[in-house]
C-alpha cells in the first residue's frame, strides 16, 4: 500500500517509462514523416480519433472501477480479520465455568496455544495468497519476461526483499508436531482452523467453557472460514480478463492513430505547429497508459508489490493485539513501519 501523500515520480517512470518512451518514439516519428516526407495521406481526420478516445475513457473507467472494487474488498476482508480476530482471543480468555475439571494452569496454557494457533493462521493465510497465479504480474515476469524485468518488479516492491519469514513464525507459534504437518496440506491455514475448533471442543469436554460459549467461539472459526474463502474468491478469480484485455488493447489502438489525426489539427497552425503536436500527443498518450496501468495493478490486490493490500503490518498489528491479551507485555514485536512510502 502506498503511504506518501503524492507518487514518487521516480515509482511512475519506472512503471510506465518504457511506455513513454514507445509513445514518445510513434509521436516522434508521424511528425517526422509528415513534416519533413510529407506523407499527407497517413493523416486521418480528429473525428473519429476523438471518438475512439471516449469509448477507451469509458472502458479504461469501467475497468478501474471494478479494480478498485476488488482492492477495497479485499481489505474489508482483513478488516473483518481484525476485528474477529480480537473477539476470538478476547472469547477465549474470558470464557469459564465454575465446574472445570481443569488445573488453572493447563486451562492457561490450552488457551494460550489456541492464540498462538491463530496468529500462525494470520501468517500462513497471508503466504497463500500471495502464491503468484498466471494472471498476476510476477507470475507472468517469471514465465516470460525471465530477468528482463525483475529489476523493476524489485522497484515495484519497494525494496522489500521477498519477506517471507512464515516459517519463522510457524515455528514460534506452533507446536513442532504441527509445523512438520505443513507439507501435508494444500490449504494450511485451513487445516489450523480446523484444529482451533478441535481445541475449543476439548475445552467444553473438560467443561472449562459451556457449550453456549462453544458455540460463540465456533462462530468465530467459521467467520474466519468465510473471509478466507472471500479473499480466496477475489485471489484466484481474476478480473474477467474479456475486458482487461479488451481495454488494453483499444488502448493501443487509440496511441497509435493518436498522431495521426492531432498532427494534422496542430499543421494548421503552421510547421512549428507540427512540432508543437508532438509534446500533446505524448502528454495525452501516457496519460491513458497511466490509467490503464493503474487499474491492472490495483485488480490483484494479494499479488506481493507496492499496490497491494498490507497484510504483512495487518497481521503483525493483531499479533500484537493478541499477546497482549494472553498477557505478554515485554519483547512484543514491532509494529511494520513503511519503507520507501510502502506499506507491506
Amino acid at each position: 500500500m502506498i503511504t506518501t501523500k503524492y507518487v514518487n515520480y521516480k515509482k511512475v517512470l519506472n512503471l510506465s517509462g518504457f511506455h513513454l518512451l514507445v509513445i514518445s518514439f510513434w509521436c516522434t516519428l508521424i511528425a517526422v514523416l509528415f513534416h519533413v516526407f510529407h506523407w499527407d495521406w497517413m493523416i486521418i481526420p480528429w473525428v473519429p480519433v476523438a471518438l475512439i478516445g471516449t469509448a477507451e475513457a469509458f472502458l479504461v473507467g469501467f475497468k478501474n472501477n471494478q479494480a478498485y472494487e476488488r482492492l477495497w474488498e479485499a481489505r474489508k476482508i482483513w478488516g473483518g480479520i481484525v476485528n474477529a480476530s480480537r473477539s476470538f482471543a478476547a472469547m477465549v480468555y474470558a470464557f469459564e465455568t465454575d465446574n472445570s475439571e481443569t488445573e488453572k494452569s493447563e486451562l492457561d496454557e490450552r488457551r494460550k496455544k489456541i492464540v498462538y494457533r491463530h496468529i500462525a493462521w494470520l501468517y500462513a493465510f497471508r503466504e497463500q495468497s500471495l502464491v503468484p497465479v498466471e494472471w498476476e504480474h510476477i507470475k507472468f515476469e517469471e514465465d516470460k519476461l525471465k530477468n528482463t524485468d525483475k529489476k523493476r518488479h524489485r522497484i515495484i516492491r519497494a525494496g522489500f526483499p521477498d519477506y517471507g519469514r512464515t516459517p519463522i513464525f510457524l515455528k514460534k507459534y506452533l507446536s513442532e508436531e504441527e509445523c512438520e504437518l505443513q507439507s501435508s496440506y494444500n490449504n494450511f491455514a485451513t487445516f489450523l482452523v480446523s484444529q482451533q475448533a478441535k481445541d475449543v471442543n476439548e475445552l467444553k469436554n473438560m467443561k472449562a467453557i459451556s457449550d453456549f460459549n462453544q458455540m460463540q467461539l465456533q462462530d468465530c472459526l467459521t467467520e474466519f472460514y468465510t473471509l478466507q474463502g472471500q479473499a480466496e474468491r477475489i485471489k484466484k478469480f481474476p478480473l474477467p480478463r474479456q475486458f482487461a484485455s479488451t481495454a488494453f488493447v483499444f488502448n493501443i489502438i487509440f496511441i497509435m492513430l493518436l498522431p495521426l489525426g492531432l498532427v494534422s489539427e496542430f499543421s494548421k497552425l503552421g510547421d512549428w505547429g507540427i512540432w508543437v503536436s508532438v509534446p500533446f500527443c505524448i502528454t495525452i498518450g501516457w496519460i491513458y497508459i497511466i490509467m490503464e496501468l493503474v487499474g491492472d495493478y490495483s485488480e490483484n490486490p494479494f499479488e506481493g508489490l507496492m499496490f497491494d493490500i498490507p497484510m504483512l503490518s495487518i497481521c503483525r498489528s493483531i499479533e500484537i493485539d493478541l499477546l497482549q491479551i494472553t498477557g505478554e507485555h515485554d519483547d512484543l514485536p514491532e509494529p511494520i513501519a513503511s519503507k520507501n512510502g510502502v506499506l507491506v
